[in-house]
C-alpha cells in the first residue's frame, strides 16, 4: 500500500502502478533524453526499445555473437546510438534508426555499467565500470582502453596497480565501483572504496580534485542530475548523499583546470586536491532510513532534479522512497513482492519505471483525479446535498447577462507558424541537430491462416495423385501409351464452349456406365419407332461425341452403339 508521509499534493511524483511491460526477461532500462523511448536489456542478450507514448515495442536488437544477459544500456545524447554491456565482457554499439550493429569489443572483465560520452551527437567513446577493477575509458572505434586513476598518493603520482589491487603504500585493497560523466562529458567523477570522489579530466586523464565522503565507506553509485546541478552518491554506510555542483555546467573542464593551476596551497599534493574539491562540490543533504537502516539500490534524480528516489535492496521487497532536496521524506511506494533490480525516472513526467527480478517493467504514475470544474468553470462539486435557492431570472428565456467586452482582433496581422518556443527542460538542444524522438513502426507480418495452408496441401496432394502411378496409368506406360493429364472442370467447360457444334450454353457431359447405357437403350426401345427413326441420327452423333470426348472408348460401348442402330432401323 502507498503510505504518504506528508501532504502528497505538494509535489509532482508518482503514486501508484499504472501498468507493466513484458518482453522476455528484462534486466536494465534507460530513458532517452526526451522520455519518448525506453530501452531495456534482456537476459538473452537482446535489447528492445519501447515507444513510451503508446507502450508498444518499436525495435529489437539481436546480436548472434551475444547471448549473455545485458547489464546496462545507455543512450547517446540525441538518441542516435545505444550502448549495451553484457556479462560476456562485451560492449555493443547499435544504430537506433537502422538497427545495425556499429561496433562490438570485448574487455578483460565484465562491465557492470557503461555509458556513452554525452558531448557528441554520435559518440565513439564510452565509460565502462568493470567488476573489481578500475573504470575504463574505451574507444569503440579502435578498441583501445585507458585506465582511469582511482587514488592519489601524497606525492601526486598515482600508485601503480598490482594484481591484488593493493596500494603501493600497503593500504588495504580497493574496489572502485562507480564512475560517471558530467552533463557535457568534460569531467569524470570516480568513486573508490576509500570513500573519495575523484574529479578526472576526460581529455588529459588527470585528477584535479578530491572530495572525501563522511564515513569513508565504499561508493557503490554516482549519479548526476539531468541539468548537471546536483550529484548523489550511494555508499555502503546506507546513506545517500546529495552534493551541489558549484562548477559551471558548460565549460566545467576549463574551469577546473583554472582552479587547479591557481591553487597555491602549502601542504601536500593531496591537500591541494582536497582544497580544489571544496570549490567543486558542496554537501547538500544526507538521506537514509533511520529506523530500518536498509541498503539502497540504484538511486536517481527526477527529471527536474527536485526529487530523489531510492529503492530498497532487501530481497523480495519492491519499495521506493522519495525525498525532496531538503532531505525530507515525502512518499513511500510499495510494489509487488518481487525484488527490484533497476529503476529510471522519466525526464519530463512524474513517472518512474522499475524492473523486478522476474523481468517485468512496472510503470509508476501519478494518480489523476477527475476535475469536473475544468470542463465547466461555473460547476461546483459538493460533498453533501445542499438546499438550492432558485434565482428569479434563472430559467427566463432571455436572462440578464453582463455584456462581455469585445476584444479587438487585428485580422490583417501575420501569424508565424514556423518559430516555436523551446522547452525549458531541453533548452540546450542545438537547432541543427536531428534528434531521434520517435521510431517508425515496423509492421510484423501476420501469421498465415490455416485454411490456405490446407488448400495448398490438398492441391499438392492432388498434383501428386495426378502424377502418381495409379494402376491404369502404370499399365498404359508399360504398353507404350501416353497418358494425358486430367483436365480441370474449367478447362473442360472452356473446350466445350469453344466447340461451334455445341453452342454457347453447352455443359460438360458425363460418360455413362454400362448399366446406364442398358437403361437408356431399354427406354429408347419402348418409345414409338417413328420417333426413334427421327432421333437415330442424333443418337448416333451423340454417341460419337461421347466417344470423342472420352478419348478412347471401350469395346462394349461400340457394340452397344451398333445394337442401338440395328434396333432403330428395324
Amino acid at each position: 500500500m502507498n503510505a504518504p508521509v506528508v501532504d502528497p499534493y505538494q509535489g509532482e511524483f508518482p503514486e501508484t502502478i499504472e501498468e507493466y511491460l513484458h518482453h522476455g526477461t528484462m534486466k536494465c532500462i534507460a530513458f532517452n533524453r526526451t522520455g519518448t523511448l525506453l530501452a531495456a536489456g534482456c537476459s538473452n542478450g537482446s535489447c528492445v526499445i519501447w515507444d513510451f507514448e503508446t507502450r508498444g515495442l518499436a525495435r529489437e536488437f539481436r546480436d548472434k555473437d551475444c547471448t549473455a544477459p545485458i547489464t546496462s544500456v545507455s543512450w547517446s545524447r540525441y538518441g542516435h546510438r545505444l550502448l549495451a554491456s553484457a556479462t560476456d565482457k562485451s560492449l555493443t554499439l547499435w544504430d537506433v534508426s537502422s538497427g545495425e550493429k556499429i561496433a562490438r569489443i570485448t574487455l578483460q572483465q565484465t562491465p557492470l555499467r557503461a555509458s556513452l560520452q554525452p558531448g557528441s551527437p554520435t559518440p565513439s567513446n564510452c565509460l565502462a565500470c568493470p567488476l573489481s577493477s578500475a573504470p575504463l575509458l574505451v574507444d569503440l572505434n579502435t578498441g583501445s582502453t585507458t585506465v582511469l586513476p582511482v587514488s592519489v598518493s601524497e606525492n601526486g603520482n598515482p600508485p601503480a596497480p598490482n594484481p591484488r589491487n593493493k596500494f603501493a603504500d600497503g593500504t588495504p585493497p580497493f574496489t572502485p565501483t562507480a564512475a560517471t560523466f558530467d552533463k557535457h562529458g568534460d569531467l569524470i567523477y570516480v568513486g573508490n572504496s576509500k570513500g573519495e570522489i575523484l574529479i578526472v579530466d576526460s581529455k588529459t586523464i588527470q585528477v584535479h580534485a578530491v572530495i572525501p565522503i563522511p564515513g569513508g565507506t565504499v561508493i557503490k553509485d554516482i549519479v548526476v542530475s539531468r541539468d548537471g546541478q546536483y550529484l548523489l552518491t550511494n555508499s555502503n554506510d546506507r546513506v545517500i548523499r546529495v552534493y551541489k555542483n558549484i562548477l559551471p555546467v558548460k565549460g566545467s573542464g576549463e574551469e577546473i583546470r583554472n582552479i587547479s593551476n591557481n591553487s597555491n596551497g602549502c601542504g601536500s599534493h593531496y591537500d591541494k586536491l582536497k582544497e580544489n574539491g571544496a570549490s567543486c562540490l558542496i554537501l547538500s543533504c544526507e538521506l537514509s532510513d533511520a529506523i530500518t537502516k536498509i541498503q539502497w539500490k540504484t538511486p536517481c534524480f527526477s527529471g527536474n532534479g527536485e526529487w530523489i528516489v531510492g529503492a530498497s535492496a532487501n530481497k523480495g521487497e519492491h519499495r521506493l522512497q522519495i525525498w525532496d532536496q531538503t532531505g525530507r521524506l515525502v512518499k513511500i511506494l510499495d510494489g509487488p513482492k518481487e525484488a527490484l533490480i533497476d529503476l529510471a525516472w522519466h525526464p519530463v513526467e512524474p513517472t518512474i519505471a522499475t524492473v523486478s527480478v522476474t523481468g517485468f517493467v512496472y510503470i509508476w504514475a501519478k494518480e489523476h483525479v477527475e476535475n469536473w470544474s475544468a470542463f465547466a468553470p461555473d460547476f461546483v462539486e459538493l460533498e453533501e446535498n445542499e438546499e438550492y435557492v432558485e434565482r428569479e431570472d434563472e430559467f427566463d428565456l432571455n436572462p440578464r447577462e453582463e455584456e462581455a467586452e469585445e476584444v479587438v482582433i487585428d485580422e490583417n496581422a501575420e501569424i508565424d507558424i514556423e518559430t516555436y518556443e523551446k522547452n525549458a527542460v531541453f533548452s540546450d538542444v542545438e537547432d541543427s541537430v536531428d534528434e531521434v524522438v520517435f521510431l517508425p513502426a515496423i509492421p510484423s507480418p501476420d501469421a498465415p491462416d490455416e485454411q490456405p495452408e490446407k488448400c495448398l496441401g490438398s492441391s499438392s496432394k492432388l498434383e501428386d495423385s495426378n502424377h502418381s502411378g495409379s494402376p491404369s496409368s502404370m499399365d498404359a506406360v508399360q504398353n507404350g501409351q501416353a497418358v494425358p493429364q486430367a483436365s480441370s472442370p474449367m478447362e473442360v467447360d472452356n473446350s466445350t464452349a469453344e466447340d461451334p457444334a455445341e453452342g454457347p450454353n453447352s455443359k460438360r457431359k458425363r460418360r455413362l456406365s454400362v448399366k446406364g447405357l442398358e437403361m437408356q437403350l431399354s427406354e429408347k426401345g419402348k418409345k414409338p419407332a417413328t420417333k426413334n427413326k427421327s432421333n437415330g441420327k442424333s443418337t448416333k452423333s451423340s454417341a460419337k461425341q461421347m466417344e470423342s470426348a472420352n478419348g478412347n472408348s471401350s469395346a462394349f460401348d461400340d457394340e452397344a452403339t451398333e445394337d442401338d442402330e440395328v434396333n432403330i432401323d428395324s
